[in-house]
């Protein structure tokens, strides 16, 4: 923790007292009062760890149920926060309003899967990942005449379009490749509409292609199995971290044993590059913080501070995300991130070997960025196979691709 040497802040932290200390100490609290509540001016910098350092004392007092003075806490920091400010004050502005729900026992708020669309449009993270695992897609089954595509939590399946797009340039016609994707979901209604859409648009490219919905349950097992003749990718992109529970990891240890029994060509996976699956309320909540930190300063970066569709995805998409982190508990709580070194354990352990990614999807990956996220805050770089996206010095996403 950095140290902290602002008078102002050092009063903000001394008036979080729970209501056993004595007398004189509640009297030096009434004094600093005006203090607490109208903190002198600090440089941007010296607010990001001044905020940082209040709200991991605020969710300390929730931890040990000094609910009076977390009450307290949390009425400070909405004060001095803002959902229109700077980075610093945004970050803030959604933590504090995660804590209060910890703090009142609310659950957080679901996610709206249409506002991935413009988490997909204003961010390069998703669209990162897709590029990625499609560009290894297309290199597993490259001169195969019938390919089979099983992927898993497909939503609005915007990952596909320039994936069938690139096979379709790649072709022969009048004889294409056959195409079929499965794609699991829990909503019917939104896998029929990502099947009209996908089917109209591959229809326009002139390709065999047939989309077939698979609604599986979270907590039931599915079957599936290849054509004869089919070349298989499995696509988890986003989905792995959805398997792990409070009580292990074994659904998921399951659920790749099982993958890995239909012997795929290739195995894609994304993932945000964090640690949010602890059971620990504080250790979950530190990281969530350091993770988020570097989302909203390169959101701050890319996008002009008057931007309203920032704004929009930062509390429906971003703020919901940290809502689950935070206030979540037991199976209400769904973002239970790992880092890479984890998934490369659990994958090498279900059988599977590490299918590095080409030179080609990396230079892809950087002109992504260059051509539409003209920021040199994003790095991207190679490890062990598999590509990583950053802010600066801190890794984001990962995608890797097995077989």
């Amino acid at each position: 923790m950095l140290a902290i040497s602002s008078p102002p802040f050092d009063q903000m932290l001394t008036s979080f007292t729970s209501h056993e200390e004595d007398h004189n100490q509640l009297q030096q609290q009434q004094q600093h009062h005006h203090l607490l509540l109208h903190p002198r001016p600090e440089p941007a910098s010296n607010r990001s760890v001044q905020s940082h350092r209040l709200l991991l004392h605020c969710a300390e007092l929730i931890h040990h149920a000094d609910f009076a003075a977390a009450r307290h806490a949390i009425s400070i920091l909405t004060t001095t926060s803002s959902a229109t400010g700077d980075a610093a004050d945004r970050l803030t502005h959604h933590f504090t309003s995660a804590l209060s729900l910890r703090l009142h026992l609310l659950p957080p708020s679901p996610h709206d899967p249409n506002f991935i669309l413009s988490f997909n449009q204003l961010t390069p993270f998703l669209r990162f990942s897709h590029l990625t695992a499609n560009q290894a897609i297309l290199e597993a089954v490259d001169g195969h005449r019938s390919i089979h595509i099983l992927d898993f939590d497909t939503g609005h399946g915007l990952q596909w379009p320039p994936l069938l797009q690139a096979i379709a340039d790649r072709s022969h016609f009048p004889n294409p490749p056959t195409i079929q994707i499965t794609g699991t979901g829990t909503d019917p209604s939104l896998l029929s509409q990502t099947s009209r859409r996908l089917q109209s648009f591959a229809d326009s490219l002139g390709l065999c292609f047939h989309f077939h919905p698979l609604c599986i349950s979270p907590t039931t097992s599915f079957s599936f199995q290849a054509n004869g003749g089919e070349i298989l990718a499995v696509n988890c992109t986003m989905f792995l971290h959805k398997l792990i529970k409070d009580d292990g990891l074994d659904e998921l240890k399951q659920f790749l044993l099982a993958i890995k029994g239909m012997n795929p060509a290739v195995v894609t996976v994304a993932e945000k590059e964090a640690k949010h699956s602890s059971p620990l309320f504080l250790q979950r909540f530190a990281e969530a913080l350091s993770y988020y930190s570097a989302v909203f300063e390169s959101l701050e970066a890319t996008l002009p501070p008057s931007s309203r569709e920032r704004m929009v995805v930062e509390k429906m998409w971003i703020g919901r995300e940290i809502e689950d982190i935070v206030a979540g508990e037991g199976e209400g709580r769904k973002e239970r991130h790992e880092r890479f070194e984890r998934w490369e354990n659990l994958m090498k352990n279900a059988g599977f070997l590490i299918k590095p990614l080409s030179y080609f999807a990396l230079a892809q990956a950087r002109l992504l960025l260059r051509l539409h996220y003209p920021s040199e805050g994003y790095m991207v770089e190679m490890m062990k196979g598999s590509m990583f996206l950053g802010w600066k010095s801190k890794p984001l996403f990962s995608v890797s691709s097995w077989f």
